[in-house]
């Protein structure tokens, strides 16, 4: 990790995202600027010692200073910002993000970005069903996955440079895909995931559900506490994989269906030993 030095950081949007990797960077020693168009944010930040610095607007002498820049921004206005301010990036500057979603995003960002300037993307597979900095928190990385996204564009050393970046933060595990291995896997183990849940949550309008449940039923409905604006664009970004992986799983949805109306005991003891079987992968890491 030879980059790794009193760098200053400068994280553009400060939610969830953006504020728990200023908490983790600037726990461990790093200058960390910010910049959200919500001022109540970087309030919140500069007095919880958050940040060292920020502002409610894209300042250029703000930009000017960072060594290092991180995205936590939905993806067209990460696209836009990029249009609007790369201007002011120090030439060399490495530059990453955090967004959900690469193909559609990725390519064209890299297309227009400046040729002193290297953006290689990557994804914290992290997160929590509240909003805000206010709610934000390092400790979210230090069990999960960490995705490096590169494309023909990018060198060895920025791919080397982001996986640790991961590292740093305390990842579980760092893994390197191409955009599009991404946003197929994404759209199983992440988007699918959220349609699920959403469905469940919106097929019932029994108010007092909430009465009767147990854990399986708010463990599997986590998620459906969701952030719609981002969410949908995220989905609809992803569009052809989600369909994909939506697809499958309605196809398996109808094959428990006919096993049960078949009275397809043996059938579906199957596929409950196959799906344990599967799960149980998760229960080594």
């Amino acid at each position: 990790m030879d980059w790794i030095t009193k760098q200053n950081i400068l994280i553009v949007g400060l939610g969830l995202m953006g504020g728990s990797y200023a908490k983790g960077l600037k726990r461990i020693g790093y200058r960390i600027s910010a910049i959200d168009k919500n001022e109540e944010s970087i309030k919140f930040a500069l007095e919880n010692d958050i940040i060292d610095e920020g502002a409610a607007k894209p300042e250029p002498e703000l930009i000017k200073k960072a060594d290092t820049i991180i995205f936590a921004l939905y993806p067209h206005v990460f696209i836009n910002w990029i249009k609007d301010n790369q201007k002011y990036f120090k030439s060399g500057i490495k530059i990453t993000d955090v967004t959900g979603v690469k193909s559609g995003v990725v390519y064209e960002i890299q297309n227009i970005l400046r040729d002193d300037v290297e953006f290689i993307p990557s994804h914290p597979m992290a997160g929590r069903e509240v909003y805000g900095v206010q709610n934000s928190d390092d400790s979210i990385f230090h069990n999960a996955n960490y995705i490096v996204t590169p494309t023909s564009k990018n060198t060895k050393e920025a791919i080397n440079w982001c996986s640790d970046l991961g590292r740093l933060l305390g990842f579980r595990k760092v893994s390197v895909l191409s955009p599009e291995e991404h946003d197929q896997m994404i759209g199983f183990v992440s988007q699918l995931t959220h349609v699920i849940a959403v469905a469940l949550m919106d097929c019932n309008n029994n108010s007092k559900i909430v009465d009767y449940t147990g854990d399986s039923f708010r463990d599997l409905t986590r998620i459906a506490n969701i952030n719609e604006k981002m969410w949908s664009e995220l989905f609809l970004m992803n569009k052809q994989p989600l369909l994909d992986q939506m697809d499958s799983f309605i196809g398996e949805m109808q094959t428990l269906r006919k096993m049960l109306s078949d009275d397809d005991k043996a059938g579906l003891c199957e596929k409950m030993k196959l799906s344990t079987k599967r799960r149980a992968l998760f229960n080594k890491k």
